[in-house]
């Protein structure tokens, strides 16, 4: 069997909460409590949940943006877990993010040819003129006119600016690249371009994706495989298909039932999902969902359910599916 590009291993990345007149740490903000996925070679992985379930504090715990708090971090076989920033600068190469907010991650006080060109800089790619080379090809890659190079991140639409993100992630030739809600961000009729841009630039070089999002609906267009994420954990993962028509924990099957159908005689049952997300400062005990759960039992409210195979890559955490399979 292959060895995955990727693999995370009970990853856990917790932020100090601190108070009092020493500020001294009270608690912890479990924003990634206990993650283990892998995303194999050429595939994309899904990662979704609501705003503030922590998969954008994974993505960037993956990329060592940030430092985990404990767990391993595994790419092509190798610990990146904890090393150091200077171990970590030839491994940047080959992991790469595509950021959320297109015009939040471009310098404005640079040109896009500059903007393209310092990755290359930093990791000695090439004279002037190999590098300028490279620019004008990244260009024509993501479909932006070569007059784009003397030109600010102001002078671009929502749609374009990512567009130029995406240069800089593939500037350097990654294995691995982050993307963290690329297209939210962006108009529906801009999000289907740049999500077929992506598809095809995998298919021509072969990328790997951790494709980060809320929309269910953007995920299906592109995932091979599903994870859903909630309160800092993975609670479902399996085929993307499968997802969509075998969803076994409740909070999936609520996300699928809440994407719109284009027809206004379609019916189907939909069972509410009433409240916010609990802190994660204060995380409910039992599993993690129950406070909102509309099928919550006894278990769901004393201990964490274990995760049960329903199938080869079928996983799910969740109580009412053990009960049932023991059934």
């Amino acid at each position: 069997m292959t060895q995955p590009l990727l693999t995370v291993d009970n990853l856990k990345l917790h932020f100090p909460v601190k108070s009092g007149l020493l500020r001294r740490t009270a608690l912890y903000n479990r924003a990634v409590d206990g993650v283990t996925l892998h995303v194999k070679r050429g595939e994309t992985l899904g990662l979704v949940g609501e705003s503030g379930c922590g998969k954008t504090s994974l993505g960037r715990c993956i990329a060592r943006l940030y430092k985990p708090t404990s767990g391993q971090i595994h790419f092509d076989g190798q610990d990146i877990s904890h090393l150091t920033h200077k171990a970590m600068l030839p491994i940047r190469q080959d992991i790469q993010m595509i950021f959320q907010d297109p015009m939040e991650s471009l310098n404005a006080r640079h040109t896009i040819g500059d903007i393209l060109e310092e990755p290359l800089i930093i990791h000695r790619a090439g004279e002037y003129a190999v590098r300028q080379q490279r620019v004008r090809a990244l260009l024509d890659i993501v479909g932006l006119p070569m007059r784009s190079i003397s030109r600010y991140p102001f002078e671009f639409s929502g749609g374009q600016r990512q567009r130029i993100g995406i240069a800089r992630a593939i500037a350097l030739n990654p294995r691995l690249i982050i993307c963290d809600e690329p297209v939210s961000a962006l108009d529906v009729s801009i999000q289907s371009q740049i999500l077929n841009l992506l598809i095809e630039l995998q298919k021509e070089y072969g990328l790997s994706y951790l494709f980060i999002a809320h929309d269910l609906a953007v995920v299906k267009h592109v995932s091979d495989r599903i994870a859903i994420m909630y309160l800092g954990k993975i609670i479902e993962e399996g085929p993307s298909q499968l997802i969509y028509s075998q969803a076994r924990h409740p909070y999936t099957q609520s996300l699928i039932n809440a994407i719109p159908v284009p027809d206004p005689h379609h019916k189907r049952q939909r069972e509410i999902i009433v409240g916010d997300v609990p802190s994660p400062i204060h995380p409910p005990g039992g599993c993690s969902f129950h406070p909102r759960c509309p099928r919550q039992f006894t278990p769901c409210l004393a201990k964490q359910p274990a995760q049960v195979t329903l199938s080869e890559q079928h996983k799910v955490s969740c109580h009412l599916s053990a009960s049932h399979d023991a059934s």
